[in-house]
């Protein structure tokens, strides 16, 4: 009891620390004057149209080629979330990026939508890779990629099979696959598990018959006094100006919720099996001192092979890091791959 008070009040504090500074150094739909944005869309190797933002620097200079960098948006968000603010501030540096939609999510393909389907999330890095190499002024064995949140374990998935993704960064990575069987900091029991499980399997022929789809997790929409340390942290970054969108098309209350039935994929999802064997490319590690997602981060750190690197971002919770750019270690990834993507 007294751990799980312990927890509540060092959440609770670590919230407070974030709302206090949201206001003046959260950035997620951050505009750079140094870098042009095109609209693309590329199709995956099952011919699912993967959308996505190309950030081009300005100063590019015709006939010469340049290192890449993939960017995949947390789970349940959009590229327009996050990933699009990384993309700008690493094509600053003088790299092409590339942000995405995941398949199901936001302007990709994918019915019905919000579904999950990791091994689907992964392939969209690779289609990534697929679009960016056939492109004239891509070095295509200079090609990166940054996973925040859930696209982390998903882009680890992705360079497991796919050694075109030449050095591999997360940021407040979850495991999506161990974040379902087992809850953050083990806390779901087996039985809860099975019960799930037996829930969403029933679900499903709801779902076969026509009758309402039904949602999970996700952002809840509105606080309360029972509202979470955890719920509170979400809910100022996604349902606040902070960054909150909608895609068009989609309705508000189904945003950054996946559908029930099919969220019990991620417990046949073990992202983490074999990484070792992405050695001897990079991989670079980016958590928060305070983040609750930290565990994951460290745990794919030890099972890893060289070589390695564990970047704590002292004072920052999970959230902090999606687009609070006074936290955001910007120069740590640009050295990252400014040194594994050499031209």
């Amino acid at each position: 009891m007294k751990r799980i008070l312990l927890l509540t009040l060092t959440l609770m504090m670590m919230l407070s620390t974030s709302i206090s500074f949201a206001q003046t150094d959260a950035d997620n739909f951050y505009k750079s004057n140094s870098v042009k944005i095109e609209k693309v869309s590329f199709p995956n190797q099952y011919k699912m149209q993967v959308a996505g933002n190309l950030f081009l620097p300005k100063d590019m200079k015709e006939g010469e080629t340049y290192p890449a960098i993939i960017v995949g948006h947390p789970m349940g968000a959009v590229k327009e979330q996050s990933a699009n603010l990384y993309a700008t501030k690493m094509a600053e540096c003088g790299f092409v990026t590339l942000s995405i939609d995941l398949s199901f999510w936001g302007g990709s393909d994918g019915e019905p939508r919000n579904a999950v389907l990791p091994e689907l999330y992964a392939e969209s890095f690779s289609a990534a890779v697929d679009f960016l190499g056939t492109r004239p002024f891509i070095n295509r064995e200079h090609i990166g990629v940054i996973g925040i949140c859930g696209s982390g374990s998903f882009a680890i998935s992705a360079a497991k099979i796919d050694p075109r993704l030449k050095a591999v960064a997360t940021v407040s990575m979850y495991n999506m696959g161990a974040a379902n069987r087992n809850g953050l900091n083990h806390a779901l029991t087996l039985e809860q598990r099975k019960q799930i499980i037996a829930e969403a399997a029933e679900q499903r022929y709801v779902e076969f018959l026509g009758g309402e789809t039904k949602y999970t997790s996700g952002t809840v929409h509105e606080l309360t006094e029972q509202s979470t340390p955890i719920e509170r942290e979400f809910y100022e970054f996604y349902r606040t100006s902070r960054g909150e969108f909608t895609p068009e098309g989609t309705d508000p209350l189904t945003t950054t919720h996946p559908t029930f039935s099919s969220n019990v994929k991620f417990m046949n999802f073990y992202p983490f099996a074999n990484i070792e064997t992405i050695s001897p490319r990079p991989m670079l590690f980016i958590t928060g001192e305070n983040a609750h997602s930290r565990e994951f981060s460290e745990d794919a750190y030890k099972r890893v092979a060289e070589p390695k690197e564990l970047y704590i971002v002292p004072g920052a919770g999970h959230v902090d890091l999606y687009d609070r750019v006074s936290l955001i270690p910007f120069d740590k990834l640009e050295a990252f791959f400014k040194e594994y993507l050499k031209q």
